[in-house]
């Protein structure tokens, strides 16, 4: 390399390096410090260092735990629930908001809950799903029917969070997935409509392939954060069987700052990152059957 190019390429480094460090320190680090803390006994009041050894045995713990395998349950459970569902819901209403003269109205409506603290919508749907006196019994107290213990009963719990979980994140499935329509041509659905096609053929054979890589989008961000939930669960579901609404994110939780079993909780975010890892690789490749631009 010539006495030039070494100068650019120490300057190129100078302009990344604060990058460097700081991805260093705040992931990198962390990482190796998880991993390292996944394969010992210890409870965080102790150098890491100073713990005993224990190697697969957190690993061995946890896939013989019954909480645990239920958490991983309900994850994915939610995950595919929310993330489907959510999907499914936001691009059947951008389709119908978009070109509407209340479109813009529409979508600050459906895009409010999203910035709602996750503290705020829980509390608030709480109140909403109580037995007694909540406002969803009351409805259905008109219609004849029973009070349900929407938070309380094991066969329910999960479900009601999921509702809530749906309807606070269409909103921003919403605004993109309209963004992306109005980048469609409109000479796409003039041939069309020519041709003669209906409105279903034309969002089946039109709308649908273009808006692929955007679901693919919404599909793995939304996986990568259904796995990861935490606030809701945690928030709604503190009087339900646990084993029915604990998440992976909430029992690594519990383990690491109340039991202080730090060397579990690091092996259990590592499990959790692998589902996550080959949850998205999964996506990848469905969304690469259904031919992706980009991806064939």
């Amino acid at each position: 390399m010539s006495k030039v190019g070494r100068k650019r390429a120490r300057a190129g480094y100078g302009f990344i390096s604060p990058s460097l460090i700081f991805y260093s320190i705040f992931f990198i680090f962390p990482v190796v410090f998880s991993l390292i803390a996944s394969f010992k006994r210890w409870n965080g009041l102790i150098p890491l260092f100073s713990a005993a050894w224990v190697g697969l045995e957190n690993y061995k713990w946890l896939f013989g735990s019954d909480l645990f395998v239920s958490s991983v349950i309900n994850t994915v459970v939610y995950s595919v629930v929310t993330v489907v569902v959510g999907i499914f819901i936001s691009l059947i209403l951008a389709v119908l908001i978009n070109g509407s003269k209340l479109s813009g109205f529409w979508r600050l409506l459906f895009f409010l809950p999203t910035v709602t603290p996750a503290v705020a919508i829980g509390t608030i749907w709480g109140y909403l799903y109580r037995a007694n006196n909540g406002l969803i019994n009351q409805i259905l107290g008109w219609f004849g029917i029973k009070p349900i213990r929407w938070l309380t009963d094991p066969k329910t719990a999960l479900l009601s969070i999921m509702i809530t979980a749906i309807w606070a994140g269409i909103g921003m499935q919403i605004l993109i997935i309209t963004a992306s329509l109005q980048n469609i041509p409109q000479d796409y659905y003039d041939a069309a409509k020519i041709d003669g096609a209906g409105s279903f053929r034309i969002f089946w054979s039109i709308t649908l392939p273009l808006l692929r890589p955007i679901l693919l989008f919404l599909t793995a961000t939304g996986m990568i954060g259904a796995w990861q939930v935490f606030d809701l669960p945690y928030i709604m579901g503190t009087n339900a069987p646990a084993k029915s609404i604990m998440t992976v994110s909430w029992y690594v939780y519990e383990t690491a700052f109340q039991s202080l079993r730090m060397g579990r909780a690091s092996a259990g975010a590592f499990i959790l990152f692998c589902i996550i890892f080959v949850a998205n690789i999964l996506v990848l490749r469905a969304f690469k059957k259904g031919g992706i631009e980009g991806y064939e």
